[in-house]
Order: C-alpha cells, then sequence, then structure tokens
C-alpha cells in the first residue's frame, strides 16, 4: 500500500506505530493531567503541542537533521539535559503545587491556555528519546530514492498523528471523567498528581543518563 508514492511496508509501520504511540512517555502523561487538571479543551490544546512537535521532529528526522543530532555527541548532550531539565522542573513544579503550595488547585486552575500549548511543545521538542525514534524508525519505512519521498513522508507522519489523536483524545476524555471524579476527593487527587509528579522527575532521571 502506498508503495508506488515511495512508503515501504506500510502495514508493519502503521503497527509498529500504534505499538510506540500506546507506550506511557512524558508526552502522553503531561496531556492526560492537563485534562485531569483543566477539562476537555485544555487537554485537547496540550494534545496539539504534541502534534506540532512530532510533526518538526519528523521533519528533521526527514531531512537529515535528527541523524545528525544522533551522531554528533555534544548536540545530543545538549538536547538530552535540556529535555531532562525540563521533566524535571514539570515534575518538581507539580509536586511543588500538590504538596507544599497553599491553594494549588485555584492557582492550577487559572494557568492561562497559551502555556499549556507552550508546555507541551517545548516538552515533545526536547524529548531526544523522540529525536532516536524517527531516525531509527520512521525513517526506515521511506523510499529515499522515490521521485518524490516528501509524498511518503506526507502519508509517514498524517498516519502517525492520526494514531496519535485517537490515543490521546481517549486520554483526554478519560481524565476529564476522573476530575468528575475525584473533585470531591481530595486525598485521592493528591495522591493522582504526587504520582504524575514523580513519573516526570523519573522520566528526567532516565533522559539523563539516556546515551546516544
Amino acid at each position: 500500500m502506498f508503495a508506488d508514492l515511495g512508503v515501504l511496508n506500510f502495514w508493519t509501520y502503521l503497527i509498529g506505530a500504534i505499538f510506540i504511540v500506546l507506550v506511557p512517555g512524558p508526552n502522553t502523561l503531561f496531556v492526560l493531567k492537563t485534562s485531569v487538571t483543566h477539562g476537555v479543551r485544555q487537554g485537547y490544546l496540550a494534545a496539539l503541542g504534541v502534534f506540532i512537535g512530532d510533526a518538526v521532529l519528523m521533519f528533521l528526522a526527514w531531512a537529515g537533521v535528527a541523524t545528525l543530532i544522533k551522531t554528533t555527541p555534544v548536540l545530543f548532550n545538549i538536547v538530552r539535559y535540556l529535555g531532562a531539565f525540563y521533566l524535571l522542573y514539570l515534575g518538581g513544579k507539580i509536586l511543588y503545587s500538590t504538596l507544599l503550595k497553599k491553594g494549588a488547585g485555584h492557582d492550577v486552575a487559572q494557568e492561562p491556555r497559551s502555556a499549556t500549548l507552550k508546555r507541551a511543545l517545548v516538552l515533545s521538542m526536547t524529548n531526544p528519546k523522540a529525536i532516536l525514534f524517527y531516525v531509527s524508525f520512521f525513517v526506515q519505512f521511506i523510499d529515499v530514492h522515490a521521485p518524490h519521498s516528501g509524498v511518503a513522508f506526507m502519508i509517514l507522519a498524517g498516519v502517525l498523528e492520526a494514531v496519535s489523536f485517537t490515543y490521546l483524545s481517549f486520554l483526554i476524555f478519560t481524565g476529564a471523567y476522573v476530575t468528575r471524579y475525584v473533585k470531591t476527593r481530595k486525598k485521592l487527587a493528591k495522591l493522582g498528581n504526587s504520582l504524575i509528579g514523580l513519573l516526570f522527575v523519573g522520566f528526567a532521571a532516565r533522559l539523563a543518563t539516556l546515551q546516544s
């Protein structure tokens, strides 16, 4: 399917993309946390940031920039530490707001929507694990000798974004439902936010020790 457009082994790619999207990571966790805290509309703003970030990373992989980052230790380490620092910042902020800051629930609810989009975009763009994925997986299914390899890129990118949109939509509506359930259960909400904050800190630690 789509072989005449420069796409190699489309169905293998589709299955692989589904499994990769389903693996929990900082992006999906951030979208879930946003939908739990702010509801469906802001959850989709977080998802939009992820979609834009993924699209940029896929384009960089197709253009060869991602390969350059992977094969240049200095560039790779810069991106790696930026991503780890940002994850640590998000995790620390969640833990601080949940465990220490008074009136945290009201402060979080008043966060500007533009901040959610920016955070999701930065989170997506500073994830070297995503860069390595696009270098090692995404580009395998593009025939670089095809007359119009850009068409193959658009097809594969569209498929991945569609799979991601479906999964993130599920998380967003699930998160909104959970919000209604835990709204009157402050201890349960506090526990959930604390676990999410700890997961972000854990992602930061793993990313800081990631090897190219």
